[in-house]
């Protein structure tokens, strides 16, 4: 199936578009427009009324709608692009991210070792915000980039404190580890069993658990401790994710694997005052089918928030080693021999029940897919749910693909699957799969974005926060050059032109929203979400679009971020002292770790 082109004709801007209407409230001009419509790919002016995208065209002619109370908005030589949407992210748990202890190595973060590791959560337990919070927190520890190679063990989390419970978050948000205390609060000793898609690393020789906690058995803490958190605790956590992505240009973001609590939260909030950004959650179709209806569920925004289908997960992260995999992983984790290959989150009947329970409800269903093995599980469950149920246009996307083969790229085309890239592990981990994951072959062809486009297929790319950041130009960046962390091209016949790699975050995110008629492209009568960048990335060097920044961020036609001269970076926000404020609201002492027991 040629998916379209996805430019929704609605006209080109003439001096006649709106005879009879009101003067615009705000007109752009002054720089390089971007409106990635294939019909008028570039103007010199825009205008707005009402939120909405009024007039694109020639200045003169946009000038027209100039009134007495027209805000004429000078660009000086910046560009402005459709506003970013986030294809697939988690915008609650980024903020737990900002929240927490930065454990990212750079560019990121610092942390470099277990040391440097150790002495951060030192610091974030320093600050007085944090002393009284009874809990030490961290997010975004990578073994990949720690100088020893491992992940840190309960050990040498006990260095740090064996009288405050401990919790790191791995940077795939798939494993973490927790120290002595931790383990003790929650119930895990040499007893405890491995729970089905999940495992807990061992001490070598004995049944202990070393601190490190796969898929499910992390999971299975996880959510439990921050369900804990009160309604208070949510919006905070849930605002912080809002700031984060508005500072890298996002008009619309996603809550990828949304709670029944967290989705409570989002629509509550979206009550009481119109939410800065739109933001669009997908909940867990195992544990949170209560959420995914009526008033929740919609197509349209009620206030920005809406529930826009289900998610699915059916396998682990490539980087954590517990992604799916038909073929062994090149060297296995640790704890493992020769030949392992990972394993799935679910078997074969369970994930074809929740496909066929998607399709029934008429839920746009996105599946968690890393391993070329769990990319066949979904296949396979599609064809039997529409050999049953009939074809419909139902967009299932397959959120990661990363390790997608080219036979299971022309299924997703036959199937109407749509496939949302990773790219971004090109940089992150690009050298590691190389080596250490995929070996050479496999890890260049991650992400095959050119497989996709010599098909006519539209894909999508995404940041996956609080994996990564949502940093909508190292998305672009990686989709464009997949650049190595040491500097190597993975998979060359992977990249794709400036353009392109635009449309992922745009127009063809849209796209996967069904909301490509009022998103994605600057053009009359669509929503006025747009950005303002530093320079135009269509014309730079494209080895240097990672470094261009967001200035401002416009949703509904208002500004919600704007980019001071002095401000710090929005990746820094851990730093800030507005994060530790709202840290000290959260993670009440004594409340997060419930006494959990597996069976």
């Amino acid at each position: 199936m040629k998916l379209p082109t996805l430019t929704v004709a609605m006209g080109l801007m003439t001096s006649m578009a709106l005879a009879g209407a009101d003067f615009a409230d705000t007109i752009y001009s002054g720089g390089d427009i971007v409106t990635v419509n294939e019909l008028q790919a570039y103007a010199e002016a825009v205008a707005v009324k009402d939120g909405k995208i009024v007039a694109v065209g020639a200045r003169d002619e946009v000038m027209k709608y100039q009134g007495k109370k027209t805000k004429v908005v000078d660009l000086q030589g910046k560009t402005l692009i459709p506003g970013f949407m986030d294809a697939h992210g988690h915008v609650f748990n980024a903020g737990i991210q900002a929240l927490s202890a930065n454990l990212l190595a750079a560019p990121d973060g610092q942390v470099s070792d277990i040391a440097s590791l150790q002495q951060t959560l030192r610091d974030w337990v320093a600050k007085p915000e944090n002393k009284k919070l009874g809990v030490i927190l961290g997010f975004g520890y990578d073994d990949s980039q720690l100088r020893e190679g491992r992940h840190p063990t309960r050990q040498d989390l006990d260095a740090v404190s064996k009288d405050v419970p401990i919790l790191i978050i791995h940077q795939s948000g798939h494993l973490g580890v927790m120290n002595s205390k931790a383990f003790e609060l929650m119930g895990v000793n040499s007893q405890t069993k491995d729970p089905a898609g999940g495992k807990f690393r061992r001490e070598e020789g004995s049944q202990q658990p070393n601190g490190v906690m796969e898929e499910t058995a992390f999971f299975g803490l996880l959510f439990p401790m921050f369900a804990k958190l009160s309604p208070k605790d949510n919006e905070i956590i849930f605002n912080a994710g809002i700031d984060i992505y508005s500072r890298f240009g996002y008009t619309t973001a996603q809550e990828g694997r949304a709670s029944s609590s967290s989705v409570k939260t989002m629509y509550g909030l979206a009550q009481k005052n119109k939410l800065k950004l739109d933001v669009v959650a997908y909940p867990d179709i195992q544990t949170a089918t209560d959420v995914i209806k009526a008033p929740y569920l919609s197509k349209t925004y009620h206030n920005g928030f809406r529930v826009g289908g289900a998610k699915l997960n059916l396998d682990g992260s490539p980087q954590g080693k517990t992604a799916w995999l038909t073929q062994p992983y090149f060297v296995p984790p640790e704890g493992q021999k020769q030949g392992y290959a990972g394993y799935p989150s679910m078997k074969d009947a369970d994930a074809l029940r929740y496909v066929e329970m998607a399709f029934k409800n008429n839920w746009q269903l996105l599946t968690h897919v890393n391993g070329d093995a769990a990319i066949d599980q979904l296949i396979g469950a599609v064809k039997q749910a529409e050999a049953k149920l009939g074809k419909a246009d139902r967009r299932p996307i397959a959120i990661h693909a990363q390790t997608a083969r080219l036979d299971q790229v022309e299924s997703f085309k036959e199937l109407g699957i749509m496939p949302s890239f990773f790219p971004m592990h090109t940089f992150y981990w690009g050298d590691w799969h190389k080596n250490s994951v995929l070996g050479v072959e496999r890890a260049a062809n991650i992400s095959p974005t050119g497989w996709a486009l010599a098909r006519d297929m539209i894909f999508t790319s995404h940041h996956d926060a609080p994996v990564a950041f949502p940093d909508s130009m190292r998305v672009y960046s990686a989709t464009v050059n997949r650049v190595t962390r040491s500097g190597e091209v993975l998979g060359p016949e992977h990249r794709v032109s400036p353009l392109v790699g635009l449309k992922t975050q745009t127009l063809w995110a849209a796209y996967q929203y069904f909301e490509n008629k009022s998103k994605g492209s600057i053009e009359v009568g669509k929503n006025a979400d747009l950005v303002v960048l530093s320079a135009n990335p269509l014309k730079v060097d494209p080895m240097t679009i990672v470094d261009i920044k967001v200035e401002q961020t416009i949703k509904d036609g208002k500004p919600v971020f704007t980019r001071q001269a002095d401000s710090k970076n929005a990746m820094s926000c851990f730093e800030s002292d507005r994060c530790y404020k709202l840290a000290s609201h959260t993670l009440a002492a004594g409340g997060v770790f419930p006494h959990v027991h597996y069976q």
